[in-house]
């Protein structure tokens, strides 16, 4: 049976009002080194991804990282006009998290890097029962490249993710990795791959239900 509101009324059959859905949301911070107007393969499969999740009533914003002054520090604020304070609020004001990041020698981009590394400071953060503030937030990651590595850079990204707060759904990450030395990008293919479409069809089902979940059920305090 479905879930919702019991309305009775006498003489008449009962009747059932689904319970609204509430609406989630969703931050993407875009990590490739080049700021805006650039065209970024990052920002596309990042814009991808809030698409699908949308498609499970999740909205929210694309942030690309190299278009604000983000300090290099593990603060939450590291002062003289830091950008990273107002994203923090943005991610602090949502239920996930997207981290899109190129390869770039095998690994996570420096601007990837830098993000874990401010969200470091979230280890130091907690709400009154001890729980970090990243708690009861998912997490999910998109990778470009044309070299391989793929599930290399989702691995780091993944545990930084996870230490510092984050939950991730199963097969939380999508990817595109082209033909090793070679010079096409994801943003260069006529069309978006059926194997790349349906994960990232996935990653925002299960990131999606994730975030309900952890809504529904936030995780125990902290000793």
């Amino acid at each position: 049976m479905e879930r919702g509101i019991r309305h009775d009324h006498p003489g008449s059959r009962i009747t059932w009002t689904p319970r609204p859905t509430p609406r989630r949301c969703a931050v993407a911070l875009v990590c490739t080194l080049s700021p805006s107007p650039k065209r970024s393969s990052s920002q596309l499969l990042a814009e991808q991804t809030m698409a699908a999740l949308a498609d499970h009533g999740v909205t929210g914003k694309v942030i690309r990282i190299a278009d604000h002054d983000v300090k290099p520090g593990v603060e939450v604020d590291m002062g003289d006009g830091d950008a990273w304070p107002e994203i923090r609020d943005t991610i602090l004001g949502c239920d996930i998290l997207i981290l899109s990041t190129p390869i770039w020698l095998g690994h996570p981009s420096s601007i990837a890097q830098r993000v874990l590394e401010r969200l470091d400071a979230e280890l130091g953060e907690s709400d009154d029962e001890g729980r970090m503030l990243t708690y009861g937030k998912a997490a999910a990651v998109c990778v470009v490249g044309n070299e391989d590595g793929a599930h290399h850079v989702s691995a780091e990204l993944f545990q930084g993710l996870n230490d510092v707060g984050f939950s991730l759904a199963p097969n939380a990450v999508t990817y595109w990795v082209g033909e090793a030395m070679q010079g096409t990008d994801y943003q260069d293919l006529d069309k978006t791959p059926e194997k790349t479409a349906a994960t990232t069809a996935t990653l925002a089902a299960n990131t999606a239900h994730l975030a309900r979940r952890l809504k529904a059920a936030p995780y125990p305090p902290s000793s």
